[in-house]
């Protein structure tokens, strides 16, 4: 049977051979040219309404094929399903998706866009990473919508996009993450296709609203969970003075969003069942086998009161590596701190039904945002944030990792 691969924007499942292919629209050798055209395929899946080539049917394993229509020959490759143009070396290189998932006002959008900015900028160079946009769309989206509003207007987000009022898409911003991977006389680079998705909080409200997800998630090869750790009773008496605390009950507690996106992944990636792309292993039947970060964001909150010594309060090793025994440092410390917070209930419901589990704390800003939503004078100072992506990676084996673990 044929390995299925993920449309890195819409997230349907398909073969390789199946990928098709959309005309150049340029003047061929025997003089034909095919006239630009809407896509009504791609103006019902991504809403996207320009004009372009028309789409055909070809061999996919090749990465070129002669337009039927004026046979000029053509390298966009488009995804069967949605008609999106697909990256370049799309079935060659991997190609990993990755969903963004937390209650609203959790700090995902933040954490997203510094995370993608570090890694593109000073984390990346560090650490001989590189990070490209793999397409015009997510570049534009990501400087216009993301980075400008953030690192130029020093201004928070108001909010993601449901699902729902976006005509039921999610709308991913794909990357290129490059390495060169060192060995024992040579070295050679290696690349990896991210696609990002950030879902609104509003999409785990409610049992109907997660199943506009459902594609998504199920597709994931590595899913990160932000959750705020002002949510839970037991760590406001421990916040910071002037921290600003949301709500601890109802539909947005980080236990109803963890045990909702768990009830949602148990039938798909639970023992090799529907729509699972990773098969598990024995000793994990019956637990999802899609890798889970759960991130706990303004970790600045708490800097004051941890302990000497903290694990939480030591720099990261700067290299190319997933350094095995600093992360399971900082599980534990988070796990201990967890159990002081009074949420012990996620621990035991990540123990019971994941596979593969890893705690991080992280502050994307370094301090606190003012009273009118705005980062503080201080500037954006981002602490552990390329952790949780770098242990999916090193999951994946896109990412070398240094002891064991």
């Amino acid at each position: 049977m044929a390995a299925s691969l993920a449309c890195p924007y819409c997230y349907e499942t398909f073969t390789v051979r199946e990928i098709m292919f959309r005309c150049s629209t340029q003047t061929s050798p025997a003089g034909k040219r095919c006239k630009r055209e809407r896509d009504p395929v791609l103006v019902e899946r991504r809403g996207l309404r320009g004009e372009l080539g028309p789409v055909f049917t070809a061999d996919g394993r090749t990465q070129l094929a002669p337009c039927p229509q004026c046979e000029a020959v053509t390298t966009f490759r488009i995804c069967p399903v949605c008609h999106s143009t697909l990256p370049a070396q799309f079935g060659v290189v991997d190609n990993r998706l990755i969903a963004m998932v937390g209650a609203k006002a959790s700090g995902k959008t933040v954490y997203m866009t510094v995370l993608l900015h570090e890694l593109m900028n000073r984390v990346g160079a560090r650490g001989g990473f590189a990070l490209m946009a793999a397409d015009d769309e997510t570049m534009t989206r990501f400087g216009t919508d993301y980075q400008e509003p953030l690192y130029q207007d020093s201004q928070l987000f108001h909010g993601t996009r449901t699902a729902v009022a976006n005509d039921n898409r999610v709308d991913p911003l794909v990357f290129r993450f490059g390495l060169e991977r060192r060995r024992l006389l040579h070295s050679r680079p290696e690349h990896t296709l991210l696609s990002f998705f950030d879902t609104a909080g509003e999409d785990f409200n409610s049992h109907e609203s997660i199943q506009v997800n459902t594609r998504y998630l199920a597709n994931a090869d590595g899913i990160i969970l932000i959750l705020d750790p002002l949510q839970f009773p037991g760590s406001r008496p421990l916040a910071r003075p002037g921290s600003v605390l949301p709500q601890t009950e109802g539909e947005d507690s980080p236990i109803n969003v963890l045990s909702r996106v768990t009830s949602m992944l148990l039938p798909y990636r639970a023992g090799g069942g529907l729509g699972a792309r990773l098969r598990p292993s024995r000793r994990g039947a019956g637990r999802i086998s899609t890798p889970i970060a759960v991130v706990f964001a303004k970790l600045d909150a708490f800097w004051d009161g941890l302990a000497p010594g903290s694990p939480l309060l030591a720099q990261p090793p700067g290299d190319e590596r997933f350094h095995t025994a600093d992360s399971l440092d900082v599980h534990e410390e988070v796990r201990h701190l967890l159990r002081e917070w009074r949420g012990g209930a996620i621990d035991q419901i990540l123990e019971t039904n994941y596979q593969r589990y890893r705690y991080f704390g992280i502050s994307a800003l370094g301090n606190s945002p003012t009273a009118d939503s705005r980062v503080a004078p201080t500037g954006i100072q981002p602490y552990r944030v390329t952790d949780p992506l770098l242990w999916l990676l090193s999951e994946f084996g896109s990412v070398a990792r240094h002891g064991r673990g």
